[in-house]
């Protein structure tokens, strides 16, 4: 049977006010809306599914333009050719060709400014800057976002793949996320050549393959005692800030940025924020007697730079490890110099983290959701975190005590520890077997 076409009149498409869909014939209809507002709409069939297509309001598209373009259509339906996802991909074209010259260096720079903002560390933005500025501007930074293929991803990372393989890693992830964002955006189009998974594991071998994982070097739990009365006699706040941070087990970072206004010396607690936080979470540090003294050591320290006529209590603000520069906190150097001037060259600040996990496993009873709470390590398990809503602070408080406790013993009262246990298993296994 033929198609019934132009069944509507100029006249009555201009003067129909009442609401509803009016068939010209061949899939095309005038649509007249509640507001009498009117637009034409192309309504087909292709592989079973039914698809509605709008054309254009009647200000814009006259009834005789609606018609060819349905006629279009139906050439392109005869070639099994979906005529929406045709009138996409050439608007997609056409504003590829009208950004044709944004550069992969645009993109990256319009990527990070809409994403620092969300960022905790405001020194991130600066880093994604300098290895785009270092590694991947000089071989693809002029070149528009759109070529940017696998080949050009493999030049970037190749040379330092096996060679530096964390910095290696971090501009994939950089590139990866900066192509997402110019697709997002309809600078590029097709899939992200910087992906791993289906992508880039296919062509360059895993980092685990290539190297082994080196962990941060960390001082035997069994001689962190004489090594806390090395440093007691250390002057200066970058030894308090070593000692500080060794007596809570935290981060670099984390006791850096340390302020007063965080710590509540009456309770004996410090809430470190979350932005300061690897788990963007805030961690709650039970603060055991040694700590507090050592802050008290920090204050005096601190109140020589202040107005020395003031109480310590009032002088009680801001950085609590202040640096030489005024209004700022020690470097994140400062204990890592430290360790090189007392010769301690082969254990990193961090590594004490380990230290204290060890010792917690091996010197006490404590279950190991309580030491990983103590690191304020995430709960990998999701049923499980699930569950836990909360975090173990009294128990942690008293394995804090314990911990400054141990830390103040010297290894010959470790080793005579270890004999008197070794005496006590003796003599009952000799009980037994009398």
């Amino acid at each position: 049977m033929a198609l019934q076409l132009n069944r509507l009149s100029a006249l009555k498409v201009k003067t129909e006010t009442r609401e509803g869909w009016y068939h010209d014939g061949g899939g095309l209809y005038l649509q007249v809306a509640a507001s009498g507002a009117k637009s034409w709409i192309f309504c087909y069939m292709l592989y079973g599914r039914c698809r509605e297509m709008g054309l254009g309001s009647l200000n814009a598209v006259s009834l005789a333009d609606a018609r060819n373009k349905v006629a279009n259509c139906r050439k392109l339906l005869d070639q099994k050719i979906d005529p929406i996802d045709t009138r996409k991909a050439e608007r997609t074209a056409a504003r590829l060709a009208s950004t044709a010259g944004m550069t992969f260096r645009e993109c990256a720079e319009s990527c990070i400014k809409a994403r620092e903002g969300g960022w905790r560390d405001a020194k991130q933005a600066q880093q994604w800057r300098n290895t785009l500025d270092a590694y991947v501007y000089p071989k693809i930074g002029k070149l528009p976002v759109q070529s940017i293929d696998v080949g050009l991803v493999l030049k970037v990372l190749e040379p330092i793949w096996a060679e530096k393989p964390e910095t290696a890693n971090r501009i994939r992830g950089r590139i990866e996320n900066i192509l997402d964002w110019a697709s997002a955006r309809e600078y590029r189009t097709g899939e992200n050549p910087a992906r791993w998974r289906g992508r880039l594991e296919n062509l360059l071998p895993p980092h685990r393959k290539l190297k082994k994982v080196v962990h941060h070097a960390a001082l035997p739990f069994t001689k962190v005692g004489d090594f806390m009365a090395r440093l007691d006699g250390q002057s200066g706040m970058d030894a308090r800030a070593l000692e500080f941070t060794i007596l809570t087990a935290t981060r670099t970072n984390e006791c850096l940025g340390a302020k007063w206004e965080e710590i509540d010396l009456v309770n004996k607690v410090w809430a470190v924020p979350a932005n300061r936080m690897k788990a963007s979470k805030e961690h709650r540090v039970p603060l055991s007697d040694r700590a507090i003294e050592v802050l008290r050591k920090a204050e005096v320290l601190a109140s020589k730079r202040k107005d020395p006529s003031l109480p310590l209590d009032q002088q009680r603000t801001g950085w609590v490890f202040a640096g030489q520069k005024k209004d700022r906190p020690l470097s994140n150097m400062a204990m890592l110099v430290l360790l090189r001037r007392m010769k301690a060259t082969d254990i990193t600040v961090h590594g004490f983290r380990s230290t204290f996990r060890d010792w917690t496993a091996e010197r006490t009873a404590y279950s190991r959701e309580v030491a990983e709470a103590a690191l304020a390590h995430t709960v990998g398990n999701k049923v499980e975190a699930a569950y836990r809503r909360g975090d173990l602070f009294g128990k942690r408080r008293h394995l804090m005590d314990e911990w400054a406790e141990y830390c103040g013993k010297s290894s010959v009262d470790e080793a005579a520890k270890i004999v008197s246990i070794a005496e006590a298993r003796q003599e009952k296994i000799a009980v037994g077997a009398r």
